[in-house]
């Protein structure tokens, strides 16, 4: 079926008729019109007229032909011409639309092909382990670290007495500096405050302990060394168990198969961490996931951090309590366990290996957990102590 489109007369428009054809597809009809205007623009002749010179569109269809001719440039390997709408029409020519190259490919490495210098001093450990009869430890790099920041430090026998032990895991960051420097030093000063003081009240114990962090934490900033780091520590002294923390990393027991937490994290999510900063004219924000101080530091106590040091403060919390027969075993970790494994779980997967009759191994457990959290998306370093609490009774 075809039709006619009339164009009224005036004084801008041709009388002429367009014939269209209804059934033609969108290209057909363009390409018709283009054709018929291009012949009238060259001046050959038409049985569909001539448009008037003083049409506006008579230049604007010119420069259309212009286009297509140029569009429709002869492409000599192709044999298949271009559509046309009429049969009996002048044909454009054999040609073909000319087909879009294909961009070249970018080859984009994947990221395990990608290499990083480690820093200057890295010792390039992805991982450190310690086994004993007491305790076991096992620390793993995360897998975008350059380095490891943690450290650990296990003392047994301390002054010649098998009752006195210092246990610490510390969690770096921005360097491992300072995690270095607190596993050398810290368990030195407790104990020195501890024994001078001689004191047996847990008051006593509690401000000698303190004192170990403070001087700790005042040593290394004399070092002028960038970063700081994160504490656990536990001390075994004539039966009594001593916990303390200043950060996120954290101490779980296992009392007869239930965990129990010893210490709190001190992350600015704490109300009361958050309110003593903001007193001292401190800004905290939740920014990438996590509340910070600063915008940058997501913990609000710790050794170091020279430049958030009138925020971030060395004063550790201590609980202290008598080592009874149904403790187990304590857990030391730093915060890329206990990000990605909670406290009862923890207990669960250690247990076993604590307590196999055939031949314990409280390092597999400790190994079991890191990759645990490794397997759970965990980024950080990770850091895992078991100290069996039967051997402290």
């Amino acid at each position: 079926m075809s039709c006619s489109v009339a164009i009224a007369s005036s004084p801008s428009f041709s009388p002429s008729r367009i014939p269209l054809s209804c059934k033609s597809s969108p290209e057909t009809r363009t390409l018709t019109l283009a054709q018929h205007h291009l012949q009238a623009a060259e001046g050959s002749p038409s049985p569909l007229g001539t448009p008037c010179s003083t049409s506006p569109f008579r230049s604007r269809f010119q420069r259309a032909a212009g286009g297509l001719r140029a569009f429709w440039a002869v492409d000599s390997s192709s044999p298949s011409p271009p559509p046309t709408s009429n049969p009996g029409s002048n044909s454009v020519g054999k040609s073909s639309l000319l087909k879009r190259k294909r961009p070249a490919r970018i080859d984009i490495p994947l990221t395990e092909d990608l290499t990083f210098a480690a820093p200057v001093g890295s010792d390039g450990r992805r991982e450190m382990e310690m086994e004993s009869a007491r305790f076991s430890v096992y620390c793993k790099r995360g897998r975008k670290r350059l380095e490891m920041e943690d450290r650990y430090k296990a003392e047994l026998d301390v002054h010649g007495d098998p009752q006195l032990a210092f246990f610490g895991i510390f969690d770096g960051h921005g360097g491992k500096g300072a995690a270095e420097f607190a596993s050398e030093n810290m368990g030195d000063r407790i104990v020195e405050e501890v024994v001078t003081r001689g004191g047996e009240r847990c008051s006593e114990i509690e401000e000698a302990v303190k004192i170990g962090y403070l001087k700790t934490d005042a040593e290394f900033l004399k070092q002028d060394v960038a970063g700081g780091t994160c504490c656990v520590t536990a001390l075994l002294r004539k039966g009594d168990l001593v916990v303390s923390n200043a950060g996120d990393c954290r101490a779980v027991l296992s009392r007869a198969g239930t965990a129990e937490a010893l210490t709190s994290d001190h992350k600015l999510s704490r109300e009361d961490e958050r309110e003593r900063i903001e007193s001292l004219g401190g800004f905290v924000d939740y920014c990438r996931g996590t509340w910070r101080l600063q915008g940058s530091l997501a913990v609000s106590r710790g050794i170091g951090d020279s430049h958030l040091k009138q925020w971030v403060i060395p004063e550790p919390e201590t609980k202290i309590l008598k080592i009874e027969p149904e403790c187990e075993f304590l857990i030391l970790a730093s915060d890329g366990l206990w990000d990605k494994v909670g406290n009862q779980e923890a207990v669960d997967i250690a247990r076993p290996f604590c307590f196999d009759t055939d031949k314990p191994s409280p390092l597999s457990a400790c190994k079991k957990l890191a990759d645990l959290s490794a397997a759970r998306g965990s980024l950080d370093d990770t850091s895992v102590m078991i100290i069996q609490m039967r051997h402290f009774v």
